[in-house]
């Protein structure tokens, strides 16, 4: 029930008792409504309605300590009554819906219409032989069924895959624009190549040879008119790059299933693609950059520092039964220690891992922690004050047989120790333990063990006498003159593969962060030992509570100016809240310091992680230590809860976006040649030198066939060696434009030469301006069959995309590849011998095909060509597939959680931020108007600084301690300045105990002694200028 009050505490002293007849004491509406209040709020209610906690488990029937008695009658009946214990899932859509939004793609549209129209002319024959007609255009109609199932199947998993984000990914959305591009220039294209043919047939049929329109010719010419839609139809379907979708899934779905070889279990598919672009990391430091296997190392106890595990003899036996007595009572009595499951490992740590560290400290000590627990069962625990990031200590109450108290406390070192009025000398006697001991105790004892990358734990006690029994709830007094029993340092060894993977992050252009609740020296000696800062380097270790004094203005509010001078060189934020996560990581994302946007993973395995998982670009979740709240709102759930999985996931990333641009660079000298080749041959020859069936052959291995070759080469390391792209970088690069438009030439050059002197140079028939029905040509079919070949090896240099000279480099690594080349290879030989009418082929000879491999072989010596020319020298090569800053924020991101806002919520939050808007710009100008007329007398004081929208609304509850000492809130002091000014401040007062919304380590102060020049960051011209 203590999570149902919400209270700090919860009882575990009642049993159960006699329950009421009949229907339960409380209906589901009241405790829902008793679910929606928090804090003292809920405990007042309870009060008022109730009585207390116990008063209403009565009336529910049920204990604080054993739950319901779990009977068959007595569940069904709470079911009846409260509903299943279930989350219902969410409806998922039908097959026809998905259906019908794979059909919104703009590509597909222009192909269903094309179609259409192709497939209404194919049933119209009229008087006459239109076999043929009929035949070629029924071939590009049915290209379109496999396109609409491999994009069904594209669009069904793209929608269960990102349900969560209702815009498209950077990817998809580069994708998009590009092919609508192409598409346009296509449709541009095949227009002009069905005018040309329409109008060129009809002036050299009727003005050139003066021929009539007979009644009895219209058949044909009918015919001829279908023929040139046809070409045009062919000229679009060939063009527009349908496949680009399918390439994106094949790509992301075989990188997901192979990620989770690499322990990355991806939830949303777009996440994979996001982590390519990843520029900073913000990771836990416990179980994700170390082994989360706790260790006490070193003790001081006695008043004496051992820095190993002190002899049991050495330790006096009082100070030792409060020892053992204050770990076993106050941890979770789920935490144990248990032997291996194999000869010679490690013992088991089941539970939380600093209590589990803990427990096999007395056992080192050779004493045993269970028959203090079976002593002191769970339900007879008095009072338990649980951990939270806000308190960072753990308290147990125990009742003592002569009825007086004695709570058992254990937590944060510097936290605890600061309320010890005394501590346990080495004859097990409390000594005075004044602040200046305190002081003496840090420099000697608790830094040099943080040093050392320990976490200390300090462990103490507090009696209290029965009668006046203690206000349990006056949890400040509670906490407080407590008895020092021992600190204990804590090692969690770093995980040995950690400091590499970081140092190839730090190669690859990505920042790693380390976001901790741990002391700060703890921290930073963790991470030298990562990698994360070495010593020397120019960068910043900030707790909790100076980061947040540095972020916010006078008010308490978060600005972006502040965050902007902090996170480029944070590298350690330690003694962090969950909030704290949340406002580094929306803060990076949201700067605008840095050229590109920052793109930012997160690790968290809390509930309270929740919120910063989301925010982030990309979340990882630990699937061992995760909690089901945290891996709900991740995209990402680590299996082994390992950093170096990561950086698996940062080269998966990587390697889905350069297979794109592999498949563009072939899918795109596929369509310039194709293009070019069927609008100049039809409109020279009235013919398209590749046929309608041809067309779509080579359709078919450049779109489905090619996506699956070049989108499923495995990741190397050398991914690594590079910086991220960022989102705006465009998906075709100049090097890749000069490889399209270089191989584009090459085909050209030689198909052209093949159509015009082709025949001359094989001694054939000729194929051009061949009559309406006339049988295949040997001399297109070879035509078709160099394009083909050609194709088939500018497949392999596509493989490269960054100017390397070794095509075949890991060709072998990819079975698929090396399949598809030579099923394609297998499947050209059947159509061309085997083809007939149908394909339009004429079986070929030997050494007719030995020419077409020659010539398509001339495609990898041509690559090495084109390789050596260097790009910069080719000013003219434009980049394509650019998102403007436009297009890539979507509108729907202005607000989180976009699938939670029903539209008429989203309208009233856009009116909010207007109004707020408003107001913000009518109070800059007041303000400076203000200012400019104080400054004619007096000089300019220092107004309130300008915030934005979001800490507007953030963070209502702060407020401006005035009665506490004046502390500056400059940016720019430097470290020395900032502790000497900690040092001044009060203790932090908690301002709300329960949400973990605001952090309760922070007063704000303004200081009214320094009076602001005219160019500081907070005077109105400042204002005035960032408003503008």
């Amino acid at each position: 029930m203590g999570d149902m009050t919400n209270s700090d505490f919860y009882s575990k002293n009642q049993r159960n008792e006699s329950s009421h007849g009949g229907e339960f004491g409380c209906t589901m509406e009241e405790l829902r409504s008793l679910m929606e209040l928090r804090g003292t709020e809920a405990v007042v209610k309870i009060k008022e309605t109730y009585g207390d906690t116990e008063a209403i488990c009565r009336r529910l029937k049920t204990s604080p300590v054993e739950g319901l008695p779990g009977t068959a009658p007595d569940l069904e009946k709470r079911k009846q009554i409260f509903g299943q214990n279930f989350i219902p899932p969410k409806k998922p859509k039908t097959f026809l819906q998905l259906v019908w939004e794979a059909l919104q793609d703009v590509t597909l549209i222009i192909l269903e219409i094309a179609a259409i129209i192709s497939l209404g002319l194919s049933f119209y024959h009229p008087p006459g032989e239109g076999n043929e007609a009929k035949q070629q255009d029924g071939a590009a109609a049915m290209e379109m069924q496999p396109l609409k199932s491999a994009e069904g199947g594209d669009a069904d998993d793209r929608k269960k895959a990102s349900m969560h984000k209702k815009e498209k990914s950077v990817l998809q959305g580069k994708l998009t624009k590009l092919a609508v591009q192409i598409g346009k220039a296509g449709l541009v294209m095949s227009a002009i190549t069905v005018i040309i043919l329409v109008l060129y047939f009809t002036v050299d049929t009727f003005v050139v040879n003066k021929k009539p329109w007979l009644p009895e010719c219209t058949p044909v010419y009918v015919q001829y008119f279908v023929k040139f839609f046809i070409i045009g139809v062919t000229v679009l379907v060939v063009a527009v790059p349908e496949g680009l979708p399918l390439a994106v899934t094949i790509s992301l779905a075989y990188s997901v299933k192979k990620m989770m070889k690499d322990n990355n279990l991806v939830r949303h598919l777009d996440a994979c693609e996001t982590m390519g672009n990843a520029t900073a990391i913000c990771s836990d430091k416990t179980g994700t950059l170390t082994t989360n296997r706790m260790t006490v190392v070193q003790a001081y106890v006695g008043d004496v520092h051992h820095k190993e595990i002190p002899d049991p003899s050495s330790i006096n036996t009082k100070t030792m039964e409060l020892l053992v007595n204050a770990i076993a009572i106050n941890s979770a009595y789920t935490t144990k220690i248990l032997p291996p499951e194999k000869e010679g490992a490690l013992p088991r740590q089941v539970g939380n891992k600093t209590e589990c560290g803990l427990l096999g400290f007395v056992l080192d000590l050779k004493q045993d922690y269970e028959p203090v627990r079976s002593q002191m069962p769970e339900e007879k625990l008095y009072k338990v004050y649980t951990f939270n990031s806000v308190r960072k200590s753990m308290s147990t109450v125990i009742k003592l047989p002569d009825e007086s108290f004695r709570m058992y406390s254990k937590g944060a070192s510097e936290i605890v120790l600061k309320k010890c009025c005394k501590i346990l000398n080495g004859a097990g006697e409390p000594r005075v333990f004044r602040p200046r001991d305190r002081d003496e105790m840090v420099k000697k004892v608790i830094e040099p063990m943080a040093c050392d990358g320990l976490r200390t734990i300090c462990v103490a006690y507090r009696d209290f006498p029965s009668s006046p029994e203690p206000d349990w709830d006056n949890e400040n007094d509670i906490l407080n003159e407590l008895t020092c029993i021992c600190v204990v340092g804590i090692e969690d060894p770093v995980r040995p593969e950690v400091p590499e993977a970081i140092r190839k992050c730090q190669r690859a252009g990505i920042t790693v962060r380390m976001v901790t609740g741990d002391n700060i020296n703890t921290a930073r000696a963790i991470a030298i030992k990562c990698g994360i800062i070495h010593p020397g380097e120019d960068f910043l270790c900030l707790e909790g509570k100076e980061f947040n004094r540095r972020i916010r203005n006078e008010k308490g509010e978060i600005e972006q100016e502040r965050i902007d001078k902090i996170w480029p060189k944070l590298r350690v934020l330690a003694r962090s809240s969950p909030t704290d996560k949340h406002t580094l990581v929306k803060g990076i994302i949201d700067s605008t310091h840095t050229e590109q946007r920052q793109v930012v993973a997160v690790t968290g395995d809390g509930t309270n992680d929740g919120p910063a998982l989301k925010k982030a670009d990309v979340g990882f979740a630990m699937g061992i230590a995760g909690t089901d709240v945290a891996k709900e709102a991740s995209d990402i759930i680590l299996t082994d809860d390992n950093f170096s999985s990561i950086v698996k996931a940062v080269m998966w990333g990587r390697n889905v976006y350069d297979s794109i641009s592999k498949f563009l660079q072939f899918q795109l000298t596929v369509n310039v040649v194709a293009v070019i080749v069927a609008f100049t041959g039809a409109c020279i020859t009235q013919d398209s030198p590749l046929k309608a069936v041809q067309m779509l052959w080579v359709n078919l291995i450049m779109d489905t066939f090619a996506s699956l070759a070049l989108a499923t080469e495995p990741p190397t390391e050398t991914l690594l060696l590079r910086k991220p792209y960022g989102r705006n970088k465009p998906l075709i690069s100049r090097t890749m434009m000069k490889n399209i438009l270089g191989h584009a030439v090459y085909q050209l050059a030689l198909i052209f030469t093949l159509l015009f002197v082709g025949e001359k140079m094989f001694q054939i028939d000729s194929g051009r301006n061949a009559p309406l029905h006339s049988p295949p040509s040997e001399h297109y079919t070879i035509i078709f069959n160099t394009f083909v070949m050609m194709q088939l090896f500018n497949e392999i240099n596509a493989r490269k995309i960054h100017g390397e000279r070794n095509v075949f480099d890991g060709i072998f690594r990819n079975p698929i590849f090396c399949t598809i080349v030579l099923g394609t290879f297998a499947i050209q030989i059947v159509i061309v011998q085997f083809g007939g009418k149908p394909f339009s082929c004429s079986p070929l000879q030997l050494d007719q095909w030995m020419w077409c491999i020659f010539i398509g072989l001339g495609e990898l010596v041509w690559g090495q060509v084109i390789a050596t020319i260097p790009t910069s020298r080719l000013k003219f090569l434009k980049e394509a597939g650019r998102l403007t800053q436009k297009e890539e924020i979507p509108e729907e991101e202005l607000n989180e959680d976009v699938e939670e806002i029903d539209h008429a919520e989203r309208e009233l939050r856009r009116g909010q931020i207007l109004w707020f808007r408003g107001l913000n710009r009518i109070q800059t100008q007041i303000r400076v108007v203000k200012a400019f007329r104080s400054s004619l007398y007096e000089g300019l004081e220092k107004p309130e600084s300008r915030t934005s929208i979001h800490n507007f609304m953030a963070h209502p509850e702060f407020r401006i301690e005035d009665s506490q000492p004046h502390i500056p809130l400059i940016d720019d002091t430097d470290l020395e300045e900032d502790a000497a000014l900690k040092q001044n401040s009060s203790p932090p007062s908690s301002l709300n105990k329960n949400n973990s919304a605001i952090d309760s380590g922070i007063n704000l102060t303004t200081d009214t002694s320094k009076s602001a020049t005219s160019s500081s960051p907070g005077s109105p011209i400042h204002s005035l200028e960032t408003s503008l």
